[in-house]
C-alpha cells in the first residue's frame, strides 16, 4: 500500500504542476492573441480559436426576491446557472423576472485542434 500511496501523491503532485503549466501556456496564448487582435489562428499542424461566452453569475438575494414561489427556492438552495436555466427553460419562471439578479461575466475559451 506504502507504494500505492507514493504514487497517488507522485500523480497529484505532477497533474498540480501540469495544470500550473497549461494555465500558463493558455495566458500567452491569449495574450498573443490580443496582441494580434485576432480570435483564430494556425500555428504548424494545430488550429487555435479563442471563443467568448457570457456566463450569468447570480445575486442570491435578488434572485430570491425576483421568483415567483419561495417554494422554488428550495429547489435552487443557491444560486445554480444550470438549474435556474432548466426552469426557465419549463416556463416555471420567465426570464424577465430574473433580468436584474445577474450579472453576465465574459470568459474565454481555448481550444486547440490538429488540422
Amino acid at each position: 500500500m506504502d507504494k500505492i500511496v507514493k504514487r497517488y501523491y507522485q500523480l497529484k503532485q505532477q497533474q498540480k504542476e501540469t495544470e500550473q503549466e497549461l494555465k500558463e501556456l493558455r495566458d500567452q496564448i491569449i495574450s498573443f492573441c490580443q496582441e494580434k487582435e485576432t480570435s483564430e489562428f494556425a500555428a504548424g499542424p494545430y488550429r487555435v480559436k479563442l471563443i467568448s461566452q457570457a456566463r450569468k453569475e447570480f445575486d442570491d438575494a435578488k434572485l430570491y426576491g425576483a421568483l415567483p414561489d419561495p417554494e422554488l427556492w428550495r429547489m435552487l438552495s443557491k444560486s445554480d446557472p444550470a438549474k435556474i436555466a432548466g426552469l426557465v427553460k419549463l416556463g416555471v419562471i420567465k426570464e424577465e423576472r430574473l433580468q436584474d439578479t445577474y450579472a453576465l461575466k465574459e470568459i474565454r475559451l481555448l481550444q486547440v485542434d490538429k488540422r
